[in-house]
């Protein structure tokens, strides 16, 4: 599923925040959602009162959260009739944001997330090749056929819009809001490594033995495979984690072809 395609992801994106009294919230929420391809480049968000009331906030709690995106590069303001703030096209400024985040986190808690978000999806795959119909798998294999995995953004947004369709596949709407919260938190991490090519062409490939293996509906071998693409996700991630800690250059680091 394409960006504009997925409420679901879009729905967790403007959720409300727990917290009503911090900008910085409301910029991390928005920068997942830029990050992941939710909200895609050029896309205008929605107004500053809007956004208020979706995250349940004060509009100066939005306009604070605004100008750190602002700051950061991943949104620009433009005026007039058709003004508002939009999403950069510039994909440098998710890396910077994300190596800096993974300064923050040790390589065990990079560790505990992937092994939670596995957790997720390999459960997810079980009940999907369970449940899946013919028709879901000529729709799932139509879908993974013309999706684009050849740049970053674009592999960022149909890997987790892969992982979100497996959800749907479950028919659980509990195990979709979970796959949709932990990918909005996690996601953004764990699909660093997503900036490499050999790394994109091994998740395309491997999707698409997922989907085989589900369109037969052979539980084991689904699960082992898309356990295998997070294990490959992780093993990027943490090797970005190492590239960071002996002061690899952000911006060259991942690439940032978009």
């Amino acid at each position: 599923m394409e960006a504009h395609n997925r409420p679901g992801a879009r729905e967790a994106v403007f959720a409300q925040l727990n917290d009503a009294g911090r900008a910085e919230q409301v910029a991390q929420r928005l920068t997942d959602g830029i990050i992941l391809g939710v909200l895609p480049a050029g896309e205008r968000l929605p107004s500053e009162p809007q956004l208020a009331r979706r995250f349940g906030v004060a509009l100066v709690t939005v306009r604070e959260g605004l100008v750190i995106l602002r700051n950061t590069g991943l949104v620009e303001t433009r005026r007039g009739r058709e003004g508002g703030s939009f999403v950069s096209a510039a994909d440098t400024p998710h890396q910077t944001l994300l190596h800096s985040r993974l300064r923050k986190l040790a390589q065990v808690e990079l560790s505990d997330i992937a092994v939670y978000f596995s957790v997720i999806v390999e459960g997810c795959a079980t009940r999907a090749a369970q449940h899946i119909s013919p028709l879901d798998a000529e729709r799932l294999n139509a879908w993974l056929h013309q999706a684009n995995f050849a740049s970053a953004a674009s592999a960022r947004s149909n890997t987790g819009g892969f992982f979100l369709e497996l959800a749907v596949l479950t028919q659980s709407a509990r195990l979709v809001r979970e796959q949709i919260r932990v990918q909005a938190e996690f996601g953004p991490l764990l699909f660093i490594g997503l900036g490499d090519p050999a790394v994109r062409e091994r998740i395309a490939g491997g999707f698409r033995q997922v989907a085989s293996a589900l369109t037969v509906s052979d539980v084991v071998l689904a699960r082992r495979l898309i356990g295998d693409q997070v294990t490959s996700l992780a093993v990027s991630l943490l090797a970005e984690k190492a590239l960071v800690e002996r002061g690899g250059a952000c911006d060259s680091a991942v690439p940032s072809d978009s």
